[in-house]
């Protein structure tokens, strides 16, 4: 409870197994982010009549990101990271201590070196003893740090840059229930996707707070639903929850129907037989009957409350809607160089790392800064709406009704109270300071204002961050309806797949249009990357796609299976040719691949044997044999290590 409010109520909430990966999912203010922190402790359940408000009956280490705080900003990024590794480190001497003690040592007491030896070697290895090195410097590069960074004192990072090396701290800490909440925001789609993998093979058990539907889809096989108060577990990810949800609800309504149909029934037959002492025996065994019904009560409505706008844009306009020729975007250097060219109905999804640009072309093109070179141009009767990703921390000390009248100071009372009802501000919470806001309520005020307006081109920056579920897929439908034109910036794979029709890939090494959906951009992407390897050809970056006439910035340019219509024209290469090429090149990968696979399974084997060799009876007191098999076992896991990471990235 926060004061009088009742935010859970008869919370049953269970981690089961170590290895479980459970999602938490629920409307904006439902409770998520309070159940993490009732697991923490940071806030405690209220007992009720007598009951038990234990969360857990063991004792985990439980990490959470909000715990993570650095008291000095004078060390090095390296020294304050390795400190989570102490235990390990600590552990590896003990060992080391171990085999010299065990070679000197007779009779119990070298059998008892010899368990406290294998307890702590199952300890190293399930800790990560073998790898921790890599798995520290893979995990720094994936979040956008070089390794020459670790010298770096933390100070010298950014606010950013700190919350990224505490959920590093974090992850590498690997407690036994590890809290995440809203983890991928502010994360580009490549760190994401990292992240995925990563928490997909964590063999620990993984509390997720999360908004990000494809993130908990990939990830979860658990899914709790806070709604009214109440949390509900549902077996499975994300889509088996959103099936399992719909037939529990139909279950239960068809069978709250049959109920209610069957007591209406023989209440009537009660009162129709109540008065004929012939009848009193069935009226009473009909009323027992009714009696010790288990009543089945009709299933709660599903919580879809959500903003809504009759949004049609004021004026249309021209086909040809916004055109880039070598347009250079930066500030105080170059940032990228874009070529556009861009029609009426089109939805552009940019994506691509961050601090890659994608932020600075939407305020380009919106006028907020000036292109470094190069020009663009906007069609005839363009009126735009800008949504910058800042208004989630817009502030303000008036009331929500008394800023929106202020910024549309000629609407009526009634005019601005409707147009705020639509995105969800009813009664009394216009009266509401801005200042008070959550961020969702924040960027459903901002949209509000942008959408009165009717512009036929939205411009958005990371509209979903701070949405959850229902608000997306609302705006979703919205801008997939939408007649104008949308230019948009997301890291929320979901929402870029569901709306844009073109994706503009901006990365270290070029801009790429993908004039389709994506889905096919991930494809194209994946084979982009295949063909960029292979020698004698280079992939057209200004333009990757199907096969198309579609002229782009007057170059009739195209590309297929990643090798440019202009480099074959060059080299007098046929399209069966590349077509040729691009399969032999594929063949090589799988043959290499598969003989990675053989050797993978051959060094696994090889273990096994190693391990069964460690347990035979006659080597229980061998303390140097013990150690050389050991030292073998460690040589070959690294040895497989670096095997797998290869297979990985083949």
């Amino acid at each position: 409870m926060f004061a009088a409010d009742t935010i859970l109520e008869h919370v049953d909430f269970e981690v089961r197994n170590r290895n479980e990966k459970i999602a938490v999912v629920g409307r904006n203010g439902a409770g998520k982010t309070t159940l993490l922190k009732v697991i923490t402790g940071e806030v405690e359940l209220t007992k009720v009549d007598g009951e038990d408000s234990s969360i857990t009956s063991t004792n985990p280490t439980i990490g959470y990101l909000r715990q993570i705080t650095f008291d000095d900003l004078s060390v090095t990024l390296d020294t304050e990271i390795r400190k989570v590794f102490a235990d390990i480190i600590k552990e590896k001497d003990r060992i080391d201590e171990l085999v010299t003690l065990m070679d000197s040592a007779e009779g119990n007491e070298a059998e008892r070196l010899a368990r406290e030896y294998t307890t702590l070697m199952d300890d190293f290895k399930d800790r990560g003893g073998y790898y921790y090195e890599k798995e520290y410097d893979a995990m720094l590069t994936s979040f956008g740090f070089t390794l020459a960074d670790k010298e770096k004192k933390l100070g010298e990072f950014s606010g950013g840059q700190l919350t990224k090396l505490a959920f590093i701290k974090l992850l590498l800490s690997k407690p036994d229930i590890l809290l995440l909440d809203e983890p991928t925001n502010h994360l580009d789609m490549r760190t994401i996707e990292w992240l995925e993998g990563y928490l997909q093979n964590y063999n620990r058990a993984l509390v997720i707070v999360s908004h990000d539907r494809m993130f908990i889809d990939r990830i979860a096989n658990v899914v709790y639903e806070i709604t009214y108060g109440q949390v509900t577990r549902f077996s499975g990810n994300y889509s088996d929850y959103v099936r399992q949800k719909k037939e529990r609800y139909e279950k239960q309504l068809k069978d709250h129907i049959a109920q209610q149909k069957e007591i209406k029934r023989l209440t009537e037959l009660v009162e129709r037989f109540k008065n004929k002492p012939s009848k009193v025996a069935m009226t009473r065994s009909k009323l027992k009957q009714i009696e010790h019904m288990e009543l089945v009560a009709r299933p709660a409505d599903y919580d879809t409350k959500s903003f809504q706008a009759e949004f049609t844009p004021k004026l249309e306009t021209g086909k040809d809607l916004l055109f880039a020729k070598d347009l250079v975007i930066g500030y105080d250097r170059p940032l990228a160089t874009i070529n556009l060219d861009i029609k009426r109905g089109e939805r552009l999804g940019i994506v691509g790392d961050n601090g890659i640009g994608k932020s600075t072309l939407l305020k380009t093109l919106v006028g907020d800064i000036k292109p470094l070179s190069g020009d663009f141009r906007f069609g005839v009767n363009v009126q735009t709406g800008y949504f910058d990703q800042r208004m989630a921390q817009y502030t303000s000390d008036k009331t929500v009704i008394d800023d929106y009248h202020d910024t549309y100071p000629d609407l009526t009372e009634t005019q601005v109270r409707n147009q705020l009802g639509a995105f969800l501000f009813t009664q009394d919470e216009v009266y509401k300071e801005v200042s008070a806001l959550s961020g969702g309520e924040r960027v459903r005020l901002c949209l509000a204002k942008i959408f009165h307006t009717k512009p036929n081109v939205l411009i958005l920056d990371e509209p979903t961050n701070h949405m959850d579920m229902i608000g997306k897929e609302t705006l979703e439908a919205m801008l997939a309806s939408f007649p104008g034109t949308v230019i948009f910036v997301s890291h929320d794979r979901y929402f870029v797949k569901k709306v844009a029709t073109q994706i503009l890939d901006m990365r270290v090494d070029g801009v790429t249009l993908y004039p389709f959906g994506y889905e096919d951009y991930v494809e194209r992407s994946n084979a982009r990357g295949l063909s960029e390897g292979s020698e004698g050809f280079t992939t057209n970056t200004d333009f990757v796609g199907v096969a198309t006439s579609r002229s782009l910035c007057n170059r009739d340019k195209y590309s297929l299976g990643g090798i440019s219509a202009d480099t074959r024209a060059d080299n007098k290469i046929t399209d069966s040719q590349a077509e040729r090429l691009a399969g032999k090149e594929a063949d090589r990968r799988r043959r290499q691949k598969k003989k990675l696979e053989d050797k993978i399974e051959s060094i696994e084997k090889e273990i096994e044997e190693l391990k069964e060799e460690l347990c035979k009876p006659e080597y229980a007191s061998m303390y140097s044999k013990l150690t050389e098999i050991q030292n073998e076992i460690d040589a070959k896991e690294e040895e497989l290590l670096t095997i797998m990471e290869e297979w990985d990235n083949s």
